[in-house]
């Protein structure tokens, strides 16, 4: 079928060229069964490691060619009905492959000081990203359901992992279960919104959605569907179970739910957007326009008094899916998704730049998610300090930041679109968000006669000794923060990438 950006192809067979394409997931996958086959014959935490992060390179690597391939040529490709390969799947596989290289290096040195039960995080974390590959490719319901819980199962089991300090014993465990029995919940609706699609259209692939949308039994499976997603997007009024999960869960674990498991939901629901036409139905815009302001209303003003980074990071979450979920409103009847990406890509960078930092400064023994373990550590660590506010400064869209750049393109976006209700919303969250991101940096600027915890404790943030298994977490740290920096200066090439990528859907 030609296009105007270049040609697509429908590959109903598993040829050579076929497999050639999905090449990032088979690594992953294949990198996967190494780290088994590992872990069977010795447990060795660095050669676990060292194979996870070489698999998850290798995978990064083949994603990035394949993506300048496929915007050099305008290339999509379908590979049996279960598979989309082209721009935007690509890059959010790209997206995807990078976070959990990054992930993997954190849970290093996070869990180097267990004694024990060290090497099945990272095998766990190669599972997840396999799950949400697959999501993120998906042209098909079945797809998306083995990718769903693919990426569902390997995050039960991370966030109760067992680890020392502030997470073990019962907090960990009752956050996997919470996030177990609402997670199945929430996959039998998207499975049955799913099927009742499926019983007016006669099709479970994703382009068969665009007939159908003046049918009530296709609207209703379209809602259940968005219910389903909603739930793994931490979306008001399916939110309830995202601060406790955050809390109780390893940090890891933590930052793997809030970028790879967000993304390629997100993913998924941009494509979604595209090839349903959800905003030509007029009664389902209204809905979500609904939720996506009692998403940024809601999580910004739960955030307000909150002692723990974790929950604050997990309200800030909220906050931002009802803003990546305006963006998608805002665009023209599902087309131009190009500042929804671009909000995705952000978001997923600052969340991931934001756990790196609380990551560095805590460790299996003794996590430093309270307020009062951050305050005067612009005195003890300023490099540290510097990275945190740059992370939080981003996320309140401040200039000079990545996030500045993404928040004023959906302003912008929905000001074009006449959409003021959906633009006071963004300004007022953006407004309340202000507050407690800059109460964290405040409190790190605390002089260190006022900022002494009230536990007398000095295993403060900041003052553990970095060995170096934590050098490739500062690499990584520094990395996300000359990226939030440069791009928010000089966005112009991230900007052609999103709009180049998002001209594929």
């Amino acid at each position: 079928m030609a296009s105007e950006t270049g040609f697509s192809t429908i590959d109903t067979g598993l040829s050579l060229d076929s497999l050639l394409l999905l090449l990032p997931h088979e690594l992953v996958a294949i990198t996967s069964v190494i780290a088994m086959l590992v872990i069977a014959i010795g447990r060795n935490h660095l050669r676990t490691a060292l194979v996870t992060v070489s698999g998850l390179a290798l995978a990064s690597l083949c994603a990035g060619l394949q993506l300048a391939e496929t915007l050099e040529l305008g290339m999509s490709s379908q590979l049996t009905p279960l598979f989309l390969v082209d721009s935007f799947s690509v890059t959010a596989v790209l997206l995807i492959c990078l976070s959990s290289l990054a992930l993997a290096l954190m849970g290093y040195a996070y869990l180097f000081e267990l004694d024990e039960a060290k090497d099945e995080f990272q095998l766990m974390l190669l599972l997840a990203t396999l799950g949400a590959l697959t999501l993120a490719s998906a042209a098909h319901f079945a797809t998306v359901l083995i990718g769903l819980e693919m990426l569902s199962m390997a995050l039960y089991g991370m966030i109760a992992y067992t680890v020392h300090g502030s997470t073990q014993g019962a907090s960990n465990l009752e956050a996997a279960v919470k996030y177990l029995v609402l997670s199945a919940v929430a996959s039998a609706t998207l499975l049955f919104g799913a099927a009742l699609v499926f019983a007016e259209t006669g099709a479970l692939t994703i382009a068969a959605l665009n007939s159908g949308s003046d049918s009530l039994l296709f609207q209703i499976g379209l809602i259940m569907v968005l219910v389903g997603l909603g739930f793994k997007l931490s979306l008001v009024p399916l939110h309830l179970w995202t601060p406790d999960v955050y809390q109780g869960a390893p940090l890891p674990a933590g930052a793997t739910l809030a970028t790879i498991g967000k993304v390629a939901v997100a993913a998924f629901l941009i494509r979604l957007a595209s090839a349903a036409r959800l905003m030509e139905i007029d009664a389902l815009w209204g809905l979500l326009a609904l939720v996506a302001v009692a998403s940024i209303v809601a999580g910004n003003l739960l955030a307000l008094r909150q002692p723990n980074l974790k929950r604050l990071l997990a309200y800030s979450s909220i906050a931002h899916m009802g803003y990546f979920l305006v963006a998608i409103l805002t665009s023209e009847g599902g087309a131009d998704l190009d500042v929804a990406l671009l909000y995705l890509l952000v978001y997923c960078v600052l969340s991931l730049g934001a756990f790196a930092c609380v990551t560095i400064a805590s460790s299996s023994e003794r996590e430093s998610s309270d307020f009062c373990d951050f305050s005067g550590l612009f005195w003890r660590s300023p490099w540290l300090a510097f990275a945190i506010s740059v992370m939080f400064l981003g996320l309140a869209g401040i200039p000079l930041t990545a996030g500045f750049i993404a928040k004023f393109q959906l302003f912008f976006q929905a000001a074009t679109a006449s959409e003021w209700g959906l633009v006071a919303a963004v300004i007022v969250g953006s407004a309340i968000g202000l507050y407690y991101y800059l109460r964290l940096i405040f409190q790190m600027l605390m002089l260190p006669d006022s900022a002494a915890p009230e536990s007398g404790s000095d295993e403060r943030a900041g003052l553990r000794d970095l060995g170096v298994e934590s050098l490739a977490s500062l690499v990584v740290l520094g990395i996300l923060t000359l990226i939030v920096l440069w791009s928010g200066v000089y966005p112009e090439p991230l900007l052609r990438l999103v709009e180049a990528v998002a001209q594929g859907l």
